[in-house]
């Protein structure tokens, strides 16, 4: 197991071009394809663990991948394949809840498994909804946990389902099945979760209505249009460099070609709130809203973070460093998702806060943290790819050395080559 050491380098300007590629939407990319009929073209695909682990799965169900240094082409097959190994999602839960949802449309007999890491993330969520509505699913403690076993239902039944927790992924299996099923659906969630399924597949002619927070779907009655997409950056990756930048006061960073999906930019809004200068600049909308974001260091301060959870929930590791140093208290909640995630976010933030030095509590839906002066020590990523990122950016500020960094690699390959653009940075 590697482990990556962090140092101060001093203030910076920079501008970053080569942030990882939006992971949510290339998950997406490869697996909408499978809805067409004819071949779809991904520019600037996530070429991290999951997201290729999930080009795998669409070659392994009989569509044609070809990998091209610019571009990836899928090209789908007349009739999914039922598939002789197991289908491997790695550490993505996006992947393993959406093929549950898609592959239970499916004709056929399907193993889905991943590491050790996802086989203990909670899968009922999905299961259960789907099981409802007519598709066979299996697992272990009564489909709560993979390796799930799905056998394809063709004739799923219509269904109005309002889901107690707003989850894109749970939505979007629900939206996977719909399409397939007899008869027109809607689908409830309690806040708006991220909403690139709806944008992607009604720009694939898909028949989707969305109302707030529910969507009305109709079944398809041919196949979607292909995609012809260049996958904007994630906001979610380049949210680390964004708080390099407000925790180092005086520095700035333009972070380029940027989703700028308001599901996926409110923790940018909870940095200005904070006192750090935010600015959005549009530069395109085709599938999504993309631009860029500029992001200047100032004093921060300390703030609530209780609404829109869904929307920055993948943040929350990486704003507790700028807690760790804002003037006051911080306080997260109604965030008890943060605790079924790669690692329970909100036991292991708090835990690696302690060893900063910095206070904290912790609660059954998050934790206050009263600003301070952050401590290099050395911390556990606990498998977690935003933890580990999240405690190297604290390195900005005082030696850090975190333990199992290769999931990294699950999320952001290029993490390290562009930090060491502003700390001092060696893996060992």
């Amino acid at each position: 197991m590697s482990q990556l050491c962090v140092a101060p380098k001093g203030l910076f300007d920079a501008e970053f071009s080569n942030i990882a590629s939006d992971k949510s939407i290339s998950h997406r990319c490869a697996i909408f394809s499978l809805l067409s009929d004819k071949p779809s073209t991904i520019k600037n695909y996530l070429r991290a663990e999951d997201t290729m682990n999930t080009l795998k799965i669409t070659a392994s169900l009989g569509a044609k991948v070809e990998i091209d240094e610019d571009k990836i082409t899928i090209i789908p097959p007349h009739q999914i394949q039922e598939p002789p190994v197991v289908l491997d999602c790695g550490n993505s839960g996006t992947a393993i809840r959406l093929f549950m949802g898609f592959l239970s449309t499916c004709e056929g007999f399907f193993v889905l498994s991943g590491d050790q890491y996802l086989n203990s993330r909670p899968m009922r969520r999905v299961a259960d909804p789907l099981r409802d509505i007519g598709s066979q699913i299996e697992g272990r403690a009564n489909g709560e946990f993979a390796p799930l076993c799905i056998r394809g239902n063709t004739e799923l039944k219509a269904f109005t389902y309002e889901s107690n927790i707003s989850s894109a992924q749970v939505k979007t299996a629900m939206i996977l099945a719909a399409l397939r099923a007899q008869g027109d659906s809607t689908f409830k969630e309690p806040s708006l979760s991220r909403d690139h399924s709806e944008n992607m597949l009604s720009a694939m002619g898909a028949a989707l209505h969305r109302d707030h927070d529910t969507i009305m779907i109709s079944p398809l009655s041919k196949p979607l249009a292909p995609l012809d997409i260049e996958v904007p950056n994630d906001p979610s990756s380049g949210f680390f460099f964004a708080v390099a930048a407000a925790i180092t006061k005086g520095s700035k960073v333009r972070l380029k070609n940027m989703l700028l999906n308001p599901t996926r930019i409110e923790a940018y809004k909870v940095l200005a709130k904070m006192g750090a200068d935010v600015r959005f600049i549009t530069t395109d909308s085709k599938y999504e809203v993309v631009g860029d974001i500029v992001i200047e260091g100032h004093t921060l301060h300390g703030v609530e973070v209780s609404e829109n959870i869904a929307w920055l929930i993948d943040e929350l590791p990486a704003l507790s460093i700028a807690f760790s140093v804002a003037k006051g208290k911080s306080l997260v909640k109604n965030a008890k998702e943060l605790r079924v995630k790669e690692s329970d976010r909100i036991a292991t933030v708090v835990e690696n806060l302690k060893k900063c030095q910095i206070q904290v509590k912790e609660f059954d839906d998050g934790y206050e943290v009263v600003g301070g002066a952050l401590k290099g020590t050395t911390v556990d990523s606990y498998g977690d790819h935003r933890i580990a990122m999240s405690f190297a950016i604290a390195g900005l500020l005082s030696e850090m050395t975190i333990k199992d960094i290769d999931c990294i690699q699950t999320s952001f390959p290029n993490f390290i080559d562009i930090l060491s653009q502003i700390a001092n940075v060696r893996v060992d």
